[in-house]
């Protein structure tokens, strides 16, 4: 049997940018097995399987899988997805609804779509979880991760720290864009630190602004125990970086916007934008999104499931 899939990049305005996904549309029947061999063909970061919902009053079931297991929360495959979705109806004459509601192992993922100049542009996700802070690593284990000093590592703000909104990542502040853009994958050192510490990933940034005082993130993300050496755009880990950032402000009340650049260093540039709302010390709520580029669409032609 023949299934649909399209691919997408996200996070970005121009195909070869940004974060790849596919998206298979015709899921149903596809067993966890097939789910996660289609996945590894492809070798994407993620591999998104859209299912009928299991409530009517939601867009769909989504499924995410990496190329060597299936996550819960996802922040590209939630935007892509949307995307892909959103020219499936507009191609059909369909009215396109204001968001999506994407039922996953996380809970319901809220996306609600991006408009420039009329037409749709990308999409937004609202984080299925309340930022949680977990277990804290050694500036030295952060920097051994990165293949950097334990001078490289900022702890002025905060200490490395596992957080998520969704899915966990070991978050740590770089201290500055030469020591980001240095940094590499230490296998060995992932291995002894992330599992015991309940992540298999490290999201690494350095803070900026630009000139009309944006808040700015430079980032990089490294995640090869889950078989992705690095990341160009990590809807997910931004989302939790960003809503500790804000937990962490002084501020009680407020929303703040972010911008975040991801991929440059391994030439798939990436944007991100963040906003996050807290209200008397409390985040609110967290929400990611950002531009897509359609890439290519096909045909899978796999067999029922054994």
């Amino acid at each position: 049997m023949r299934r649909r899939y399209k691919t997408v990049d996200v996070f970005t305005d121009k195909m070869f940018g940004g974060n790849p996904l596919a998206v298979v549309l015709d899921a149903l029947k596809l067993s966890t097995a097939q789910m996660q061999s289609i996945a590894a063909e492809f070798n994407y970061a993620e591999t998104t399987f859209v299912l009928p919902p299991r409530d009517a009053a939601h867009t769909a079931q989504v499924r995410i899988f990496t190329p060597r297991s299936e996550v819960p929360f996802a922040g590209h495959p939630n935007v892509g997805t949307a995307f892909v979705l959103a020219r499936e109806l507009s191609d059909q004459g369909q009215k396109l609804p204001e968001r999506f509601q994407f039922e996953e192992g996380a809970g319901l993922v809220p996306v609600r779509l991006l408009h420039e100049g009329g037409r749709f542009s990308g999409a937004e996700l609202q984080a299925p979880e309340a930022l949680t802070r977990r277990k804290e690593a050694s500036a030295a284990d952060a920097a051994a991760c990165l293949s950097l000093k334990p001078e490289d590592i900022r702890t002025a703000a905060h200490a490395p720290q596992v957080v998520s909104v969704g899915l966990p990542f070991l978050v740590a502040e770089v201290a500055s864009r030469a020591a980001l853009s240095r940094s590499r994958p230490d296998l060995a050192a992932h291995e002894k630190l992330l599992p015991g510490i309940g992540t298999d990933a490290i999201f690494a940034y350095v803070r900026a602004e630009d000139e009309a005082g944006t808040r700015v993130l430079h980032a990089r993300m490294y995640a090869p125990l889950d078989g992705i050496v690095e990341d160009p755009a990590t809807g997910s880990a931004t989302a939790a970086t960003l809503a500790l950032l804000s937990a962490l402000d002084p501020a009680r009340d407020g929303e703040f916007k972010w911008r975040v650049h991801q991929g440059d260093d391994m030439g798939r540039p990436s944007i991100l934008l963040g906003t996050i709302a807290k209200r008397a010390g409390v985040i609110e709520y967290t929400r990611v999104g950002g531009r897509c580029a359609p890439v290519m669409e096909g045909s899978l032609d796999i067999g029922p499931a054994p």
